[in-house]
Parts: structure tokens; sequence; C-alpha cells
């Protein structure tokens, strides 16, 4: 986990009274006088120093006092690779968002990698909450199962419907309900599962031309009107409800149905998973390719993936930043030559969903 604005936060130990800078060891503050006696209760304070100015008068909600910067957070910026660049994703808060409240979450099974992209709604209360919980526990239900030998769509349904648990857990009331969409994605020879509630993408990024696509739809008003015909695509995007999302994790929604389905995939190529952050940017998966392209000089899936991702993210910040925005890229290479002829019904199952 780095991150890109500012230096790291400095902590320091402060008088409880006054928070002047204190040293291990002093029984005394030498500018008030307060007695530092952990056993009193007038132990040395945690004190934060502010980026810019130094000062250590920082706030509740981050910002200093003295000067007005915000600091940085720790999701503020995240980044995360598996070795042998497997796969990486970046997260950021984006330029007008005073917190990152999307979350990501990557780890390998014995079979390919999981991933977990979750965007946090932001009109619900701790949306930031919503999105870690989901996120952290789809992936850990994730691999736990696959690593069982649970096929890879049981695997996605139950993952889903833990992160949904959590999310709902955090409830204080079904009106104060944190709540996040969630897609997520399993990669495995030949295949590619993925699962999702709500808007958040992915992507298969094909080295060949004409083969990419992507792999999810969008649970949005957009989206509902087209299927109904009622809005062509241009029309339905235009709409201010287009963005509205008409399913999500939380304990304010309705019985969770997610999508899930199964993609057969022929590499070269790599599996983007996102938020609306940057396919706000880039909604076609060509769109994707071309970025890449242009700033690597190389296809997709010869890209290290945290570098892919940085690519991306960067992309959507330098196109206005006005979301959080997280990205994960999973390469998928060439398949090795078979051996041997394969069976006529050893192909890769067809794209199925889970009834809704």
């Amino acid at each position: 986990m780095t991150g890109d604005r500012g230096t790291a936060e400095a902590v320091e130990l402060g008088c409880p009274a006054c928070r002047e800078v204190v040293y291990p060891g002093e029984e005394f503050c030498e500018a008030c006088g307060q007695r530092l006696d952990p056993h009193s209760g007038s132990a040395p304070v945690r004190l934060r120093r502010c980026t810019g100015c130094a000062a250590t008068t920082i706030d509740a909600d981050g910002y200093c006092e003295h000067c007005g910067l915000r600091q940085p957070a720790d999701r503020d910026h995240v980044e995360v690779e598996l070795p042998d660049g497997a796969a990486a994703g970046v997260s950021d808060r984006g330029l007008r968002y005073s917190r990152n409240e999307d979350a990501l979450a990557i780890a390998p099974w014995r079979g390919g990698v999981a991933v977990v992209v979750c965007d946090g709604v932001g009109s619900s209360p701790r949306p930031e909450d919503a999105s870690e919980a989901a996120a952290e526990t789809a992936v850990a239900s994730l691999v736990a199962a696959l690593d069982d030998g649970t096929d890879a769509e049981s695997a996605m349904r139950t993952a889903i419907a833990r992160a949904g648990d959590a999310v709902a857990a955090l409830a204080g009331s079904p009106n104060e309900a944190p709540s996040c969409t969630l897609v997520a994605t399993v990669v495995a020879p030949g295949a590619v599962t993925v699962g999702w509630v709500g808007d958040s993408r992915a992507y298969w990024l094909a080295a060949s031309a004409g083969g990419s696509r992507r792999l999810t739809d969008d649970d949005s008003w957009a989206a509902a009107m087209v299927a109904e015909g009622a809005l062509t695509e241009a029309e339905a995007e235009a709409h201010p409800n287009a963005h509205v999302i008409t399913a999500w994790l939380g304990a304010d929604a309705e019985d969770i149905a997610p999508h899930v389905r199964t993609h057969p995939v022929e590499g070269p190529g790599a599996v983007v998973v996102c938020s609306d952050g940057l396919w706000n940017y880039l909604p076609e998966p060509e769109q994707l390719t071309d970025v890449l392209t242009a700033a690597s000089g190389a296809p997709p899936q010869a890209v290290p993936p945290l570098e892919a991702a940085g690519l991306l993210v960067r992309h959507a910040l330098d196109a206005g930043g006005r979301d959080n925005v997280t990205v994960a890229v999973v390469p998928v290479p060439q398949a090795p030559a078979a051996q041997d002829a394969p069976c006529a019904n050893s192909s890769v199952p067809p794209t199925t969903e889970q009834p809704r």
C-alpha cells in the first residue's frame, strides 16, 4: 500500500493538555508543565503532524487547522500486487472526493486468481466501511471455496451472499444502512467467472482484434431503459438518472440476486475489473486497450499488471478524476499447445448466468 500525494504521515508524542511535542522519558511537558504519567491518565498522546506546514493541529476529519491541508489517508491511494505479476490493482480517491469509498481485494488460489472490487454508495452512511467489508469477505470466501474444490460459479454465489451479510451487519437500522456495489472475478485457465451486484464492471481485453468484450452488465436505470427498449443507449446515458443503480449490497437492499457468468477465454489477453470511476471515461473495451497500448507501446497482456492498472487510473485522473477510481488487471498468457487432441466434450462450458 503506497501513496502518491505528499509524504508519509509523521506521528509523534505530544502533551495531552497543550499538544506540544514531548519526548520519551520526560516526566513533565516543558511548554505547560503538565505531568506526563501513564498511571494517572495523563500519558503522552500521539500527534499527527501536517504534511504541508508541520503543525500538529489536525482535526478529527483529517484537516490541518493551521493551513487547511487535508492529510493523506491509508486508502487515498492503494496499490496491490501478487508475486510474479500474476495480478495487480490500484485504487485512488480521485480529485474531487475527500475520501476513497472504493475497496480492492486480490488473492491467489491454487488454480488462478480471485479479484473483488467494491464501490461504496455515497448516499449511504459509511460507504467506505461497506466496500471494505464486502471486498475482504468476498475474496476470503472465494479462495476458501475454490481451494476446497468448489466450482467457480457456486463459489461466486456464496461469496457474494456472504459479502451481502457482512455489509448488512454494519447497519444500525434499516434507515442507517451502509451499502456498496460489488464485482468479482475468478480467473482460471481457459475461463473467467464473473459475479456482480451493481454497476462496477469486468472486461476481457484480447490480443487479437475484435476479441475484446465487456463481461458484465450494469444494474442501473440506464441499462434497464435500454433493455426495455424505452431509450437508446445514447439517450439513456445522457439522462440524469443514467447512473442510478438498481441493485446493491446492504441491509436496505431487497433479496440479493447476483449475476454469475462464466466466459471461455483464449489467451493472450487481460482481465480488467474496475469501478465506474474508470469506465465513466472509458466505457468500451477497445478504449481500454487503446490507452494501454498508446501509453506502454505493448498489448494489454504484455504490460505488467501494476503498470497497466496505474496507467488506467492515471488516465481517469487526467480526465477529471471526478470519482474514486479502482482498477485491477489480471494478465492471461498464451495457453501452451495441447499435447493430445482434446476430447469432443472437453471444451470450456458456454457462458451461463444464474436466473434472477
